[in-house]
């Protein structure tokens, strides 16, 4: 059962680290839906940067970025933001690419394409 829009938490906040605008306008129009407001980076730099001055709750984060691979930022993301939640969203979906995602620190590893639905019920896992 999705969670109405109303029960996140006021401040729960999103960033997306994905160099598909089609993808970082698709997530935050999805997560919009649940009253969760995003940012989105496209890159790992920019993730650096804007990570200086905010502490979201959830991180979406592609693998395959124009300035290193997400995969080995997410340790790093671990250590800086320890609360946040990541969900790694890559179209490379092979067993090998889950395993190490998850096994540096990755909360949830979803495959492109993705649907709405399962965007939803990551989030509800995750925050509630």
């Amino acid at each position: 059962m999705s969670t109405t829009p109303n029960q996140y938490h006021d401040t729960l906040k999103a960033l997306i680290i994905d160099d598909e605008i089609d993808i970082c306008y698709l997530l935050s129009s999805i997560l919009r839906i649940k009253n969760i407001p995003s940012r989105y980076v496209n890159s790992i730099s920019d993730a650096v940067e804007v990570l200086k001055g905010e502490q979201p709750e959830i991180i979406f984060l592609d693998n395959h970025l124009p300035d290193g691979m997400g995969v080995d930022f997410i340790s790093r993301l671990k250590e800086s933001h320890p609360g946040s939640k990541v969900i790694m969203i890559t179209a490379y979906d092979t067993p090998a690419d889950r395993k190490k995602a998850l096994s540096v620190g990755a909360d949830v590893f979803i495959a492109k394409p993705f649907s709405r639905d399962t965007i939803y019920q990551t989030v509800d896992e995750l925050v509630v």
